[in-house]
């Protein structure tokens, strides 16, 4: 059995070269919200939710990203809105948001 229900790891990464990366698009400040987002909902712990930043996910081009295990599902992202909706959906109920996988 799992740690965690779910693991979420946004990439937060900044590259120096001006190459695409998700700091680029905010990618700190979405994890920051995730995380007191998952807090407020009581949703956080052994159990549950866990929201962690992670190094280059490799995919920036295609950013920001972030990736929830172990259902091994990748979402981009645009606002606090999309985030919302990553957690009421998957995170709660379990669905997988098409609109956001990448």
């Amino acid at each position: 059995m799992s740690f965690y229900k779910y693991h979420v790891f946004f990439c937060t990464n900044q590259r120096d070269d001006g190459s695409a990366c998700c700091q680029q698009h905010n990618a700190h400040e979405a994890r920051d919200y995730a995380k007191k987002r998952i807090k407020e909902l009581g949703l956080s712990g052994h159990g549950e939710v866990r929201i962690n930043k992670a190094g280059c996910l490799d995919r920036c081009d295609l950013g920001p990203v972030l990736v929830v295990y172990p259902d091994e599902t990748w979402y981009t992202f645009v606002d606090n809105e999309d985030i919302d909706e990553i957690i009421n959906e998957h995170l709660l109920n379990g669905r997988i948001v098409p609109r956001l996988q990448i």
